[in-house]
């Protein structure tokens, strides 16, 4: 449990060397199996992976120009990725958008379902909130599916305690 206390402190002093063609590297990474787990923070991702990954969980299909733009005009992105030697592929992904003083709402979690139930996904939203929180960010916020609802419970997310109702506006 050392790597997840590790993770999680406050101490930005471990360091690792990074994986080829991983920057912005958030962690040094945690061994499952044959493979090494890590997190980044670069905005470079293959957009085809990353439908992929949202494929592998059943998300719609999004125009990828749009997907593009989304990630450039984020805040804050998240990636996890599966080092296997030399190969690599992506395996999680989160972003958020923010005013960059107040608020930041999280967007877009997902992890591989190969990698799920194994505490990644934890591990995932954990970088996003104490980045967030680095960036003095004290109020965030997102909108999840009723079957994940306990999950990010499990984080300390919780539902609006003045049971306040979201409201959208859609286009016809």
């Amino acid at each position: 449990m050392g790597f997840w206390k590790s993770l999680f402190s406050t101490s930005e002093t471990t360091t690792a060397a990074k994986p080829p063609g991983i920057d912005g590297m958030a962690s040094p990474g945690v061994v499952v199996g044959n493979s090494r787990i890590f997190f980044s923070t670069d905005r470079e991702i293959d957009l085809y992976e990353l439908e992929e990954l949202c494929d592998a969980v059943g998300w719609s299909r999004r125009p990828l120009r749009k997907v593009k733009k989304a990630i450039q005009y984020s805040f804050l992105v998240v990636s996890m990725w599966e080092q296997r030697g030399t190969q690599r592929r992506l395996i999680g992904f989160s972003r958020a958008t923010s005013d960059h003083a107040f608020n930041a709402t999280i967007w877009d979690v997902v992890v591989h379902p190969d990698f799920q139930s194994k505490g990644l996904g934890k591990a995932l939203m954990r970088q996003m909130i104490k980045r967030l929180r680095n960036e003095d960010i004290s109020n965030i916020t997102l909108f999840a599916d009723p079957h994940v609802i306990d999950f990010y419970r499990g984080l300390g997310f919780m539902p609006d305690p003045e049971g306040i109702k979201g409201m959208f506006w859609y286009p016809d």
